[in-house]
């Protein structure tokens, strides 16, 4: 019997964990047919003689929805062996969106480049599809978008018919293909603003129609352990499953709490709870300047925002509450500019607010709130924060999955961005594997596979079996590495030679093909 395509000579490694064997692998109308000793005959041969074949990398902590659309050839994601990209996270996700066309904060994020033509789930489904993107994709209803779509961006709780109605968009989106999950971000406009009552009715309807529930909680800083605290009661109570979003300790009064929340996770897994978390091996995150600012400082939105920095009292008090961060949970020399469209601030890209308020004569709270002020209440920033020493302990826990938070981009492109876009997969091979062993190969593996595949309940990816959809990734143990840094982002990940998607090949000697054969993922039920 002849097949489509045949992996032969390669070091198996399954998903599951199981040790690494020598085996070929036949694939035929994008599936696994056979994995065996061979020889088995086809049209296309693999040759993956001292390469490790794995399932294609699920990253379950994307904010692609957001690109993926002007950049559906997922170049960045491919060359990592990444296959599938789990999007909507952090509460922020395209839909609902209540009228056609951009709604508040909509240049957040990267969000301007969405043409914002669609109000459902299933609408920017459709959108997702047409593009015909590279890799596969499942999508879950932000927080934010719903909240902001029924309340709007104001600091207070909904009305019941306006609980009523957010329940029933969540209802409705998880019908809609590729549904997998409703995500909260707790310390964004406007999903900070809502108290646990509200996520328990929320998260109450998710588990009820088979959703997960990710959340970048509440507080990654000083009250970190209370916040993940309330992600598991949330979830106990609502009787869902849980992702915590890259768990991490900001600032080094708070360095360590992590094994304090990891164990809060173990002890809640042992009464039943199935709550797990995501991590991204960096020691920097990267979200909006904004959200380092008060609570009420960014009630109403970012109009209103600017509207309090035009007035000079409260402007001073903004700056205050600020600056009294310093040193506890913020490092002023760690948060970067990471990007700025042209005007008066664009020079200060890379550069870190201490350093642009020393250019500038002023501190860095003043040039914080100088930059917001000047760019519509919104600048992304790269925030130098973490200990390497809590990476390895949360990246080491047997629930964790690796994860990038990043976005779909290309090869390259303006400001400088998190690396974690271009690296996060191959960074854990390279670094924490092969250099450091700090997690066994067939263990991180399993990390990036089947562990996030079963969090999104999808029954036919992330293993190496018959039956299952042919995403697999061909990559040499030797030489897979990041090569993005902080300093100079825009570089690909090398050591990856294959990559199919679905059954096509997507990446060939190491080079993508230009093949789009991704899908929008199902689950179970």
């Amino acid at each position: 019997m002849s097949y489509d395509i045949v992996i032969s000579g390669g070091l198996v490694v399954d998903g599951t964990g199981a040790v690494a064997r020598r085996a070929d692998m036949a694939v035929s109308d994008g599936r696994i047919v056979e994995i065996g000793d061979g020889p088995y005959r086809a049209d296309t041969a693999i040759d993956a003689t001292g390469a490790v074949v794995a399932p294609g990398f699920i990253d379950l902590h994307s904010h692609a929805d957001f690109t993926l659309p002007g950049h559906p050839a997922a170049e960045t994601q491919l060359v990592q062996g990444v296959t599938t990209l789990i999007t909507g996270n952090c509460g922020h996700s395209p839909f609902p969106n209540r009228h056609r066309g951009a709604p508040p904060g909509a240049g957040v994020f990267g969000k301007a480049e969405l043409t914002w033509d669609w109000t459902d789930a299933r609408e920017f489904g459709a959108v997702v599809t047409a593009c015909a993107p590279a890799v596969n994709v499942g999508l879950q209803i932000g927080h934010n978008a719903l909240r902001n779509t029924v309340i709007g961006e104001a600091d207070r709780p909904p009305t019941t018919d306006e609980l009523a109605a957010m329940c029933d968009i969540v209802r409705d989106a998880a019908t809609a293909p590729g549904v997998v999950g409703f995500s909260t971000g707790l310390i964004y406009i406007p999903g900070l603003f809502a108290e646990t009552d509200e996520l328990r009715t929320l998260v109450g309807v998710a588990a009820e129609v088979g959703l997960l529930y990710s959340t970048h909680v509440r507080n990654e800083a000083s009250e970190l352990i209370a916040a993940v605290t309330e992600a598991i009661a949330v979830a106990e109570s609502a009787g869902a499953r849980v992702e915590v979003s890259h768990l991490k300790a900001m600032g080094p009064e708070n360095w360590g709490s992590v094994r304090t929340a990891l164990d809060l996770i173990d002890s809640a897994r042992e009464r039943g709870v199935d709550v797990t978390a995501d991590v991204y091996p960096y020691t920097a995150s990267s979200t909006d300047l904004s959200s380092r600012l008060a609570k009420w400082a960014v009630d109403g939105g970012r109009e209103a925002l600017l509207a309090r920095l035009a007035v000079p009292e409260q402007r001073r008090e903004i700056a205050a509450e600020l600056r009294s961060r310093f040193g506890r949970d913020i490092d002023p020399d760690g948060v970067v500019i990471a990007d700025l469209p042209p005007g008066d601030f664009q020079q200060y890209v890379g550069m870190s607010i201490s350093a642009i308020g020393a250019e500038r004569g002023t501190d860095a709270a003043e040039a914080a709130l100088d930059i917001l002020a000047a760019h519509h209440g919104s600048a992304p920033i790269v925030n130098h924060a973490m200990k390497e020493a809590d990476v390895r302990a949360v990246l080491e826990h047997p629930w964790v999955s690796v994860a990038s938070d990043g976005w779909v981009l290309t090869a390259t492109g303006p400001g400088c961005p998190h690396p974690r876009s271009f690296g996060t997969f191959a960074r854990v091979l390279g670094r924490y594997v092969r250099e450091e062993k700090v997690l066994p190969l067939e263990e991180a593996v399993r990390k990036m596979t089947t562990l996030p595949a079963a969090r999104i309940d999808v029954a036919d990816r992330g293993t190496l079996a018959p039956g299952y959809a042919a995403d697999v990734v061909v990559f040499d143990p030797d030489e897979v590495e990041d090569t993005s840094t902080f300093e100079h982002p825009w570089q690909l990940a090398r050591g990856v030679r294959s990559v199919l998607v679905n059954g096509v090949v997507a990446v060939a000697d190491g080079t993508v093909t230009g093949a789009r054969a991704g899908q929008l993922v199902r689950r179970r039920k």
